[in-house]
C-alpha cells in the first residue's frame, strides 16, 4: 500500500485526539502532506468513522488541486478536507495539520475574540495573540477562506464557535501545538474567572517571540 508509514502515523495520531481528550469521539481531523503517483497532496482522516476502528487503507489521499469528489478512494475525506488543502496550498512549511474540537479551545472559540497576550507562551502560535477565525458552516469554502485569514503570520488560531487548528513541520509538531493552544486556552478561562487579566506589552511579547524561535531547539 502506497505511503503506508504516513496511514499508520495519520491513524496513531488520531486515537491520541481520543485518549488526551484533545478531541472526543468522531471530532476533529488529521493530514499530512505527501506524494501519490506523482501527485502532490495530503492524506486526510475518513468522514464520519471513529478513530479505532481506522485501517490504513480507510486515509484518503487528495491531490492539492482535487475537489471531494475527484478522489480514488472508497471513503470520503473529513468534510474539513478543504482548509487542510488550503493550508497546504498557502503555507509551504506545513508539513502536518490537526483540528481539534478540544473543550477549552471550543469555549474560548465561542466568544469570537482572539485571545490576548496574558501569557508569554502565546508566542507558539506565531504572534502576539492567537488569532479566531470568523465563523462560517462546517466544510466550506467561506470556512477556508477565513481560516487561512487568522493563520497569517500563525502556526495555529482558533475558528469561531467550532474549536482550533495548528499546523507544523511533521505530526509530532503540530500535535504538541494543538495541545499548547488547548492549554493557553485553559489557563485563560480560569484567568477570566479572577476578572480581566494583566496583558503583557507589545515590547515584553517582541522580546519573547525572538526567544521563542529557538524554543524547542533546546
Amino acid at each position: 500500500m502506497k505511503n503506508l508509514e504516513q496511514r499508520n502515523q495519520i491513524i496513531e495520531y488520531s486515537l491520541k485526539l481520543n485518549s488526551t481528550n484533545l478531541s472526543p469521539l468522531r471530532s476533529g481531523n488529521i493530514s499530512l502532506r505527501g506524494i501519490e503517483d506523482n501527485t502532490e497532496g495530503y492524506l486526510i482522516t475518513p468522514s464520519g468513522k471513529k478513530y479505532e476502528t481506522l485501517k490504513p487503507e480507510d486515509i484518503v489521499f487528495m491531490g492539492l488541486n482535487e475537489e471531494e469528489e475527484k478522489n480514488n478512494s472508497t471513503n470520503k475525506p473529513s468534510s474539513e478536507w478543504r482548509f487542510h488543502r488550503d493550508i497546504y496550498v498557502n503555507k509551504k512549511d506545513a508539513k502536518a495539520i490537526v483540528h481539534a474540537h478540544s473543550p477549552h479551545a471550543t469555549a474560548v472559540s465561542s466568544h469570537g475574540k482572539p485571545i490576548p497576550p496574558f501569557h508569554y507562551m502565546i508566542a507558539l502560535a506565531g504572534g502576539d495573540n492567537i488569532k479566531c477565525a470568523e465563523y462560517a458552516t462546517f466544510g466550506t469554502k467561506e470556512l477556508s477562506k477565513n481560516v487561512i485569514k487568522a493563520l497569517e503570520n500563525r502556526y495555529a488560531c482558533l475558528m469561531s464557535n467550532h474549536g482550533q487548528v495548528a499546523f507544523g513541520k511533521n505530526l509530532e509538531d503540530a500535535f504538541e501545538l494543538a495541545q499548547e493552544i488547548e492549554n493557553i486556552c485553559h489557563q485563560y478561562t480560569i484567568a477570566l474567572k479572577l476578572g480581566q487579566p494583566k496583558i503583557l506589552s507589545f515590547e515584553e511579547m517582541k522580546k519573547v517571540l525572538d526567544k521563542a524561535k529557538n524554543y524547542k531547539k533546546g
